[in-house]
């Protein structure tokens, strides 16, 4: 088997043969660096890589393997890691300058759990500064490409790990999803991203101040659905470290994956009443549609409509946070920072008490509208985004039948309308391959699951996963 076709398998394989000891971990890391020395230059996923602390890792995991311990659920295998999440002794940005020699002397909690997985943590993935933009482009490193179109962007603000799976440089990784950045970049280059509910993943340790978390959580991203269910298993759970996180027992993600959606009740919608959708994702979302059918679920469509559309109090509780946690450096040295995010800053400080309070009151009403969705429905099936990956900083000039001149601190908010609104709401949501638009660009099914109910989205994803296989279809720079 050569380095692309180990690097192609899903990781749940790449661990197996593993611990069967078909090969070791050693050798699969050193097939994913390899990989990496091939397609890093066209790509420019990765802001920090650690050879030295990854082979390490890989011969102590060897070892205990020899040892006769027990594995891990990821023992051994290669893992890319978003540079938002901290990293003990590993260079961690944040995409920004103000931080760009850090090294931390701690974990976030998702890298505590991701090295109880028994998983080699092979470097830092590209990332816009904070994660602020839909485009994955810093001061920190060169711009990510899409391995689909290097002329292309990538999707933000998990653009970096993405791309590295998309090209088979990995299997697996993390991104975080605070308005989409998760589901989007899955989506723009064609892997399986989860964005879990709110709260189920801790998000403790970060460099930023303490603020209120309004919309952000980690969440899985891999070539294989059943990959991101056992990452996704791994990094929940409660931690007192978080205010946020659900103190509940973790739902088995596993156990009913396999078991299909035969019966269940799906609502679909191109639009979810918020803006129409170019013709390209349109023909292959609804495609996907009849998948389900087919499946055995009740489809039909959904009538739904948000009144005030919930952009406005995702946009306000954003900015809000973003003076919360950063404001301090656009004191300091506002010209280090990247005018996305100062914009963001800026905005954040002209809103009121009044402001806020509004958006919360907004983002509850949501909360309540989707819940009662839910009674009626087991999944919703609606667009990702509404355009293809577009060339970098050249997002499309209609979607639809209309102007497309919609952004907020240089976000194309026109072209990715769809997936704030379920941050805001905090279900849990997943972007799955559907097809190809424009270019031959992927494009991404969304499926939104009732409030902790991710075991729900996941069977429903690994169902179509198996159902209309993408995984023969890989981009031209793998």
């Amino acid at each position: 088997m050569n380095d692309r076709e180990l690097m192609f398998l899903p990781a749940h394989e790449q661990k197996r043969l593993i611990v069967e000891k078909v090969i070791s971990s050693v050798e699969m890391v050193e097939a994913s660096y390899r990989r990496i020395a091939e397609l890093e230059p066209q790509l420019n996923a990765f802001i920090t890589l650690d050879e030295d602390g990854a082979m390490s890792a890989a011969r102590s995991a060897d070892a205990q393997l020899a040892q006769g311990k027990n594995p891990g659920v990821l023992h051994g295998v290669p893992i890319a890691v978003k540079d938002l999440e901290v990293t003990k002794g590993l260079r961690t940005t944040l995409g920004s300058t103000f931080f760009k020699n850090w090294i931390p002397d701690y974990d976030s909690v998702a890298v505590q759990r991701i090295r109880a997985t028994g998983a080699v943590i092979i470097g830092k993935t590209n990332t816009p500064e904070f994660g602020n933009r839909e485009e994955t482009f810093t001061d920190i490193a060169a711009t990510c490409n899409n391995p689909w179109d290097p002329t292309r962007m990538p999707g933000g603000s998990s653009g970096g790990t993405a791309s590295a799976i998309a090209a088979g440089m990995c299997s697996i990784g993390t991104g975080s999803d605070g308005g989409g950045s998760v589901r989007l970049p899955a989506s723009f280059c064609g892997i399986f991203g989860h964005k879990p509910t709110h709260g189920r993943i801790p998000r403790y340790g970060g460099q930023a101040k303490p603020a209120y978390n309004s919309a952000g959580t980690s969440g899985p991203m891999s070539n294989d659905v059943r990959d991101s269910a056992i990452l996704n298993q791994a990094l929940s759970g409660f931690d007192d470290r978080d205010p946020g996180s659900i103190k509940g027992a973790v739902p088995d993600y596993l156990i009913d994956l396999e078991n299909g959606i035969d019966g269940m009740r799906i609502g679909t919608t191109m639009t979810l009443g918020i803006s129409d959708v170019n013709d390209d994702v349109a023909t292959a979302v609804e495609d996907s549609w009849f998948a389900f059918s087919e499946l055995g679920a009740n489809v039909e469509n959904l009538a739904i409509a948000f009144d005030p559309i919930p952009r406005e109090a995702w946009w306000t509780l954003w900015t809000a946070g973003q003076v919360a946690m950063y404001g301090h450096l656009a004191d300091e040295r506002p010209e280090d920072l990247m005018p996305y995010t100062l914009e963001m800053i800026e905005h954040g400080r002209t809103l009121s008490g009044a402001d806020v309070s509004v958006a919360l009151r907004n983002v509850q009403n949501l909360q309540l509208q989707l819940h009662q969705v839910f009674q009626e429905y087991d999944l919703i099936l609606a667009p990702t985004n509404a355009a293809v990956a577009w060339p970098h900083l050249q997002p499309p000039e209609k979607i639809g039948s209309e102007i497309n001149q919609d952004d907020m601190a240089g976000i194309n908010y026109g072209a990715i309308p769809f997936t704030m609104v379920f941050n805001s709401s905090f279900n849990p949501a997943s972007s799955i391959p559907c097809g190809f638009g424009e270019g031959g660009m992927p494009v991404g099914l969304q499926i939104i699951g009732g409030y902790d109910d991710d075991a729900t989205v996941l069977r429903a994803s690994r169902a179509f996963e198996q159902a209309r296989p993408w995984s023969g279809d890989r981009p031209p720079v793998s």
